[in-house]
């Protein structure tokens, strides 16, 4: 087993913890976050399979996907805590041995009460592995490494929601959606056996479990979550149970706050928000938490329900995307090595911008073709943003918040994930009801022609239903272009504000400045 003593981090020095055969660990710590990644979008797909097998409802078995983001927002924010406690390979080795076994347990459950149960485990152990993950990257490469390190890492978690609805379909079409979970089994196996023999570990640091941070930051967080996953279907505001979520999740961020700024010890450290890179990065991270996710909510159901592509073949049209995610990360890694980090993630935020325009032209005659130009597009512009996202709030602090604050930037992934699906689907079901009352104002039988009709061969009732549903699906087409709008001018804000974030210097500029002073006294 590998294990190193953490070394001073400096622009062209050693890696915090050095190891052997770093090519095969990188590729054992990319598979376990991408494992975890994977299954938190593949499970989409699986639902309505799920809620046969399981006897569920369609608003029960929501509590499959709801469980898990709610366990995992709970989760993350202890990560550091942990990783202090009980050592970072510790924490790793035995996250990534409960996803398997709870992974196995999802795939045996014959009751949507075990299901929901499992899952909730299942999120508890996955959440640790992405902040894990990331820190692992950084810790085990030297600092003029890190910007390529980030972009491994990014690929794996934007790429990961892209594919993850194509191999779910494709497994559970093939397979059966047990498969969705059983196939970490050999995935998982062959991942922690090369994380057993060659992670190293940070050192243990006992202290004390803030009980109360964690309570009402966990209070604010799971109220927060339930309110956006469950607003829509519960009418929002007309629902009590939206009301107490709303009460329960401002009492639990007031608490915590003031615990943070008064209190010692806490779950937190106060640095993590004080250094205005970090905490710029995380608005940003949230902010493209929206833009990935709520476009990937959007663009998969579109294709299938208002363009009639079967799911495996919507997939296909959604996988060019990543291809241009893969490209603009090792692109935005080099070119930070020469330009201000700020620069690349405006020019990402513009990129985004620009695609969401193209997008807001699409109409439903049209072909494959822009689906694949604008997902080429789209994904270049995030990827010019994830990474440097990162890369600006790492490159000033101090290596031992890492895991805290990559444990922050993974939870504000998720929670903006989860603003933006929810702020589409409401505006959507706004826009299609209006559009809907707008269209339907003019298409009665008074003032279809009965030639028309007659030339159907239907009866006016059935020629009548049938243009009714067509009016939903071009309504329902107008309801997503809006959205479109939208998502565009949340990136157009995002790009300008970047620049008031602290200046990094390109990695060449800091190496030079690291070599040319001199060395400090033993």
């Amino acid at each position: 087993m590998a294990s190193a003593s953490p070394a001073a981090a400096n622009p062209g020095g050693a890696p915090l913890l050095p190891v052997r055969y770093k090519a095969l660990l990188t590729f054992a710590i990319m598979t376990a976050m991408m494992m975890q990644i994977l299954d938190t979008t593949i499970a989409n797909v699986a639902l309505p399979h799920m809620q046969t097998s399981l006897g569920a409802t369609i608003d029960s078995v929501a509590w499959v996907l709801t469980s898990y983001i709610v366990a995992t927002a709970v989760a993350i924010p202890i990560t550091g805590w942990l990783s202090d406690r009980v050592g970072s390979r510790n924490l790793f080795l035995w996250s990534v041995v409960g996803f398997i076994a709870t992974s196995m347990l999802c795939g045996a459950a014959t009751s949507l009460e075990q299901m929901v149960i499992f899952r909730i485990l299942q999120g508890i152990a996955a959440a640790f592995i992405g902040p894990i993950t990331l820190t692992a990257m950084l810790d085990i490469n030297p600092s003029h490494k890190h910007n390529s390190a980030l972009a491994i890492w990014s690929i794996g978690a934007v790429v990961g929601p892209v594919i993850g609805p194509l191999i779910g379909g494709w497994i559970t079409e093939s397979y059966n959606w047990r498969w969705v979970f059983y196939v970490n089994l050999p995935i998982g196996i062959v991942t922690l056996t090369i994380l057993y023999v060659l992670l190293p570990t940070r050192p243990v640091v006992r202290r004390s479990f803030d009980i109360l941070g964690f309570s009402m930051f966990a209070l604010g967080l799971a109220s927060l979550q339930l309110v956006l996953d469950r607003g829509q279907q519960l009418d929002w505001l007309d629902s009590p149970e939206i009301w107490i979520g709303i009460g329960a999740a401002i009492v639990g961020f007031w608490v915590f706050a003031v615990h943070m700024a008064t209190g010692r010890n806490t779950l937190l450290s106060p640095r993590i928000f004080t250094d205005r890179n970090v905490a710029g990065s995380l608005v940003y991270m949230l902010l493209a938490g929206v833009v990935v996710f709520a476009v990937m909510a959007l663009i998969a159901p579109m294709l299938q329900t208002v363009m009639g592509y079967p799911v495996i073949e919507a997939g296909k049209l959604l996988a060019p995307r990543g291809v241009g995610v893969i490209v603009a990360m090792a692109t935005a890694a080099r070119l930070m090595n020469y330009v201000d980090a700020r620069y690349v993630v405006c020019a990402g935020w513009a990129i985004a911008a620009w695609s969401c325009y193209l997008m807001t032209q699409w109409d439903l005659t049209m072909d494959w073709r822009p689906i694949v130009t604008v997902g080429l597009v789209q994904g270049f512009g995030l990827g010019f943003i994830v990474v440097p996202i990162n890369a600006i709030a790492f490159a000033t602090l101090p290596p031992e918040l890492r895991t805290e604050a990559s444990a922050l930037l993974n939870l504000m992934r998720n929670v903006g994930a989860s603003i933006g699906i929810s702020v589409t689907a409401t505006n959507i079901a706004r826009v299609q009801q209006i559009s809907h009352a707008d269209l339907a104002t003019h298409i009665n039988p008074s003032t279809l022609p009965s030639m028309e009709l007659h030339r159907l061969g239907l009866p006016p009732e059935v020629a009548i239903r049938l243009i009714d549903q067509e009016i939903n699906r071009q309504a329902l087409m107008i309801g997503y272009v809006d959205n479109f709008w939208l998502i565009m001018w949340a990136c157009i804000i995002a790009a300008p504000t970047v620049l008031l974030l602290k200046r990094v210097p390109p990695i060449r500029k800091r190496l030079a400045q690291a070599q040319a002073s001199p060395e400090p006294a033993a």
